[in-house]
């Protein structure tokens, strides 16, 4: 068994999205993904299929063009090489999940941007 928490040790970074790694399992990756209002991850894609839960606040996340308003509790999957983008409209909790083979470096990188 693995266990994190999605609240404990929330640090926002107040210059650009904060990374953390929840844990791993043998197929994926958990991520916490710390929005400050306002804050932007600019259009990516991955290689693998990703899902996105919306744990804390609302982020407008845009898919090919389509931009859904997507709040606390709100759950999304996306298949690989689909271009998406978040924009934090509030402080913003964010967990996504991962494939094994996707790599954190990649999701830091998007963060930067």
């Amino acid at each position: 068994m693995k266990k994190s928490s999605l609240t404990e040790n929330i640090i926002f970074n107040q210059v650009k999205p904060s990374i953390s790694v929840l844990f791993e399992t043998d197929t994926t990756k958990e991520i916490r993904v710390l929005m400050k209002k306002n804050q932007v991850m600019q259009e990516h894609k991955t290689s693998f299929p990703i899902t996105v839960e919306i744990f804390e606040g609302v982020i407008d996340f845009g898919v090919n063009g389509t931009t859904y308003n997507l709040i606390k509790g709100d759950l999304v999957s996306l298949e690989a090489s689909v271009p998406h983008d978040l924009v934090a409209k509030a402080d913003s909790i964010v967990r996504l999940t991962l494939s094994k083979l996707d790599t954190v470096e990649r999701v830091i990188k998007v963060s930067e941007n």
